[in-house]
């Protein structure tokens, strides 16, 4: 068999490979998204801003079947996932006995490994499109318990994924029209955060705790407690904070060089800018373009997304100028949380959950395929990377593995 030339690389360990995070190292294959550095994400091919404004349920069974569905799939997989979204109400009551002191993400930790014990069959494609069909139910009524808005609200048969969220989230003073941003939001946004790639900490999470032959709903917990944290999932928060404090620091001074002028004494004092650069991609992040563009048609008036706006402009010349910092254009984080709280959802806190409820997508896709289909069937072995022994760690550590060589 001739060997694929993008993957017949010969890697060699170093010290300077270790306690990084396994930065670089190839493990897999994924066979549902791509992070390419120079060109963006891709989903099966195709680039995720072509696919934005597309309907949710049409990638996500992209991502299951590594195709587009035709319109007769479309409607087909649109049944069978409204088959599948029913919730047994024995989860919405454990739910109401949290306490309201917890994170929303412990909250969704939860309401997924409830679901999983009335819920999960241990066949990975079945629980997979279970999980997908449900997680935007359990997710509304997380909302509605944890905030007191009301008791869960049943979804519709004839509503689509993303209209039927927000019609179960029943934000409280939200009219027709609030309602109708939100789900053209929610939309984009759903779709933009479904996959990135096999090497993330959530998805490898979920992957690496399922090749014990944890069943999908344990291994998503484990991805999601990955995902909560603020150097991951948690992120689109922070940036948030920070958008609303520049806007604080300029007050009516909204502009270029105002905007400028704080960066620069920001960076001065070793603050930390939020909302620039990317673990893999050296170009921008394209989703960070969908988010503005889709802002423009929502919210352009907005105060915190103009100042979004113009971070974009201003900050990506201030940090190219810096010899160490390889990305310094926008991520999707630099846009998100502004979009959320102009169309509605005003409680920062629970941005995570909203990027999990999306990202389930992608590693339940991937966990189909590491489980079901890779080598040929036989699934991944369990993970068991390699540790050198060293008792004082990186201090002696180096020379003890060298020495040994």
């Amino acid at each position: 068999m001739r060997e694929n030339p993008q993957i017949a690389v010969q890697m060699q360990v170093s010290k300077e490979n270790l306690e990084t995070g396994l930065r670089g190292f190839p493990v897999g294959y994924c066979t549902t998204s791509s992070v390419e550095a120079d060109k963006g994400l891709f989903y099966v091919g195709r680039p995720v801003e072509e696919l934005a404004s597309t309907d949710p349920e049409q990638v996500i069974y992209l991502l299951l079947n590594k195709v587009l569905p035709t319109p007769e799939q479309a409607a087909q997989f649109s049944a069978t996932l409204k088959a599948e979204q029913k919730v047994p109400e024995v989860v919405f009551t454990t739910m109401k006995a949290l306490p309201v002191t917890g994170h929303p993400m412990k909250w969704f930790l939860h309401a997924i490994n409830a679901l999983g014990m009335v819920a999960a069959t241990g066949d990975y494609r079945k629980d997979c499109i279970g999980l997908i069909a449900k997680i935007p139910v359990v997710t509304a009524a997380l909302f509605r318990i944890r905030s007191g808005w009301g008791d869960p609200i049943a979804p519709r048969d004839d509503l689509g994924y993303m209209e039927n969220f927000v019609h179960m989230l029943g934000v409280p003073k939200l009219d027709a029209a609030g309602a109708k941003r939100l789900t053209r939001l929610m939309r984009v946004f759903d779709v933009v955060h479904f996959d990135h790639g096999g090497g993330n900490l959530s998805t490898f999470v979920g992957k690496a705790v399922a090749s014990a032959k944890a069943d999908m709903y344990e291994s998503m917990v484990a991805a999601m407690a990955g995902l909560a944290g603020p150097l991951h999932g948690r992120a689109n928060q922070e940036c948030l904070e920070f958008v609303q404090e520049c806007v604080q620091k300029v007050g009516t001074q909204l502009n270029a060089e105002t905007v400028r002028q704080m960066i620069n004494q920001k960076l001065a004092n070793k603050e930390v800018v939020y909302g620039f650069g990317h673990a893999v991609l050296r170009v921008e992040d394209p989703r960070a373009r969908v988010l503005r563009a889709l802002g423009e048609e929502l919210c352009p008036a907005d105060t915190n997304f103009r100042m979004v706006k113009l971070l974009a402009e201003v900050v990506p010349p201030i940090l190219h100028a810096n010899p160490k910092i390889s990305d310094p254009h926008p991520n999707v984080d630099s846009a998100s949380g502004s979009l959320l709280m102009a169309c509605g959802l005003t409680d920062p806190d629970y941005y995570t959950v909203l990027f999990g409820l999306s990202r389930v997508v992608g590693i339940a896709a991937q966990i189909v395929y590491e489980r079901c289909e890779a080598r040929l069937g036989k699934g991944t072995p369990i993970i068991r990377p390699k540790y050198f022994y060293s008792p004082t760690g990186t201090a002696k550590g180096e020379a003890e593995i060298l020495s040994s060589g």
